[in-house]
């Protein structure tokens, strides 16, 4: 049952090629009011693809600010590491990808208020009896997404971490023996063993908190900014951010 979800982690590696290859037109030469949103569609519950469609809980609260905002959404898939310059560069409006509001990232973007808050812990193999805590990742094989805080974390501990372009290729990596730990944002990790991870890897130690999520504009569009910013609002006042929020992640909203 295992190898049939990570047969299916091929196939949607696959699909998310074949998407971002599509490409979509410059925002500055919008002309029908669209929203460009950049993501990395490879990361589940926040957004993965389904068939040909794009689906998650960013997915779903984008299209719903575009609504507000009286813009057409337009989801424009891309490598993690890839958003921020394509945003610099234009390409597209809008970053809503699961990305940490990091001082670091802040320098560069505007971002948003704060719109979900996770942590990042460790999974390894259920045989696994040596690796508790981000203590024990030293000199140890780490897989991790590039471009992530999770793949930061990794190295601050000292680990030897391998950087992939696609989060479920780390699951690959673990399942495989080519990594001994994956570091990861923790309600990722909670969906993946909830899809039928759990019968071959399980989460250890305390997870390490996240600056918190935001979604990110230019540091020039400011007037973005505060149009999202206000956009969220609403979207907690009417009762839809937590019918998403309970869509996805199967709770009550926390924050």
């Amino acid at each position: 049952m295992f190898k049939k979800f990570l047969a299916l982690i091929t196939l949607t590696l696959i699909a998310v090629s074949a998407l971002t290859g599509c490409g979509t037109s410059s925002p500055q030469g919008n002309t029908e009011k669209t929203l460009i949103i950049g993501m990395n569609p490879n990361f589940p519950p926040f957004e993965f693809t389904q068939g040909e469609d794009y689906v998650g809980f960013d997915v779903d609260l984008s299209k719903a600010i575009a609504e507000k905002l009286g813009m057409k959404p337009e989801i424009k898939a891309m490598a993690f590491d890839g958003l921020i310059p394509a945003l610099q560069s234009g390409q597209i409006d809008l970053i809503a990808s699961g990305m940490d509001a990091t001082p670091e990232r802040r320098e560069h973007v505007n971002f948003t208020q704060t719109y979900f808050k996770d942590g990042y812990t460790i999974v390894v193999r259920k045989d696994n009896d040596t690796i508790h805590s981000f203590d024990d990742l030293k000199d140890i094989t780490v897989g991790a997404q590039m471009g992530t805080k999770a793949a930061d974390y990794a190295k601050q501990y000292g680990a030897v971490v391998k950087e992939f372009n696609q989060n479920d290729q780390c699951w690959m990596e673990l399942e495989s023996h080519t990594c001994d730990a994956v570091v990861v944002n923790r309600v990722v990790a909670l969906y993946f063993l909830n899809q039928g991870g759990n019968k071959a890897f399980k989460t250890v130690g305390e997870p390490i908190l996240s600056a918190g999520v935001a979604m990110a504009t230019t540091k020039e569009n400011s007037e973005l900014t505060a149009k999202v910013d206000k956009a969220l609002d609403e979207l907690k006042a009417d009762g839809t951010y937590a019918t998403l929020y309970k869509k996805w992640f199967g709770t009550e909203p926390t924050y």
